[in-house]
């Protein structure tokens, strides 16, 4: 059975929707079919953070807010979601205790980022933290203010987000969570007719028919990297199939000394797990995009649009994860690394789903590092990415995987500089730097307006003698700047 309407919350009111474009954003339902002009168009492709709005949805039973761009966020997406915007938030004639402190602290000049700056503050204001200045920038990453300057909208959280929120929306909880269940929904959604169409089937088994069916969709997860397909290419996607609904899609579950992460699986839902087997994990996925980006953006889209500079498939390929595909009823699994081919070409058949990555946690002799280089230090598109893991044995390396982004035409292995690397002790410099230098037998960068191909290898070659260098000290303390090791006391 399916449904011909879209369902979400506004304002505490049910709002169904049956005529909607599958390429018809947020944003412009918002300000032309809603007529709510608070919320801002920027750069249109979810960098500038003009247009955050907050949505919230179920998690384990609670309610949750998170940050999206809605100007890449389609329409569609929002199904049995709670939608705020900039405009809901003031009550009974008094602003909202986030606005009040941006006048207060005066956090606002030109004032046309202003509003996104204020839900991404409202969604820190509801996450139940007590943020100190570190984390408030961390929130603010996806907002550029070119007018104020960061310190007084700093100043404007730092005297509201408290951890607790005291605010109508707040006071509303219980009715919110009450009423997100009602529209619950575990039919699959389809609007529109067989040669036009959005489509969100609610389970796996349904996506994958439906993907099988009609091969030449656009499938749509995050909307991360297909949302600037409409905005800044103006493509026009006639049949979009989100995965966003289809049940443990995003599941992610413990295996047999493995996680298996559904492909459905967000940035900001998969961090905790992925963190865990390495704190350099974390510390990328911090940095990859920002807060609105990790709310939507998915692990298996990450890897399905096949990008050369995509930063998860060189952290899983290091890990020697697993890729499972699956189409209609049929699924095979193969190693990560051979999922990429070449340019824009992946080993994936038409109407063949990314469905599952399983990444195998470190063993007590594996050491695992990995380094994301960009020009702008949060949330900038990666120049280089190197993600190293080593197992090591009496020591001297036993087996070594090192994997690149951004140093050939596809997330990539350095199998040359790998042979090199065994056999040899971290800290014997003169061998170290000899295996090193075989990275120019692996790759052969390109120059473009990120870095130069000297830059690139470069780079390559020092991050890799970086790690083994911290390997051999047993610390990475003298050799960062921030340590996300120190802090989870890992050597």
């Amino acid at each position: 059975m399916s449904r011909n309407h879209l369902t979400f919350l506004r304002n505490g009111q049910i709002v169904q929707l049956e005529s909607v474009r599958p390429n018809e954003t947020l944003l412009d339902y918002l300000r032309l079919r809603e007529g709510s002009k608070g919320t801002k168009e920027g750069c249109n492709e979810g960098d500038c953070g003009a247009c955050t709005v907050a949505i919230g949805r179920l998690k384990d039973g609670e309610l949750i807010y998170e940050p999206v761009n809605s100007c890449i966020q389609l329409l569609g997406q929002i199904d049995g979601k709670d939608v705020v915007t900039v405009d809901d938030l003031a009550s009974d004639g008094e602003l909202h205790p986030v606005q009040q402190a941006m006048v207060d602290f005066h956090g606002s000049q030109c004032g046309f980022c202003t509003p996104g700056i204020v839900m991404s503050l409202f969604t820190l204001y509801h996450a139940g933290i007590d943020a100190d200045r570190s984390a408030i920038n961390d929130w603010l990453s996806g907002n550029l203010c070119r007018c104020t300057g960061y310190r007084p909208i700093a100043d404007s959280a730092l005297a509201v987000v408290d951890g607790e929120a005291k605010d109508a929306l707040a006071n509303r909880k219980a009715a919110t969570r009450k009423a997100l269940k009602s529209i619950s929904s575990d039919k699959d959604l389809f609007l529109g007719d067989k040669e036009r169409f959005f489509a969100a089937p609610a389970s796996i088994k349904q996506l994958a028919k439906l993907y099988r069916t009609h091969s030449d969709a656009t499938i749509l997860s995050g909307g991360t990297d297909v949302g600037l397909w409409i905005t800044k290419q103006l493509r026009d996607l006639p049949k979009i199939i989100h995965t966003g609904r289809a049940k443990d899609f995003a599941q992610i579950k413990k295996v047999s000394g493995a996680l298996k992460i559904g492909a459905g699986a967000t940035y900001s839902d998969a961090y905790d797990a992925l963190a865990a087997i390495d704190p350099d994990i974390g510390e990328v996925l911090r940095r990859l995009g920002s807060r609105q980006v990790r709310a939507s953006g998915t692990i298996g889209g990450n890897i399905a649009n096949g990008s050369p500079i995509g930063d998860m498939p060189p952290l899983l390929i290091a890990l020697d994860s697993q890729l499972e595909l699956l189409m209609g009823k049929k699924s095979r699994s193969l190693p990560l690394e051979e999922f990429f081919l070449d340019y824009g070409k992946q080993d994936r058949a038409a109407g063949e789903l990314v469905s599952a990555i399983t990444v195998p946690k470190l063993k007590r002799n594996q050491h695992f590092r990995a380094y994301k280089i960009s020009k702008r230090y949060d949330q900038d598109i990666t120049s280089v990415l190197g993600a190293f893991r080593f197992t090591i044995s009496k020591s001297k390396i036993a087996d070594a995987r090192i994997a690149y982004g951004g140093m050939a035409a596809t997330p990539k292995r350095g199998r040359a500089v790998e042979e090199a690397l065994i056999g040899i002790e971290p800290a014997n410099e003169e061998d170290v730097v000899a295996a090193v230098n075989r990275l120019a037998d692996d790759f052969q960068p390109i120059a473009d307006m990120r870095a130069s191909a000297e830059y690139r290898l470069k780079v390559a070659e020092n991050i890799l003698k970086k790690s083994l260098l911290e390997i051999a000290a047993g610390s990475a303390d003298a050799s960062r700047i921030e340590n996300p090791r120190r802090l989870a006391k890992v050597d």
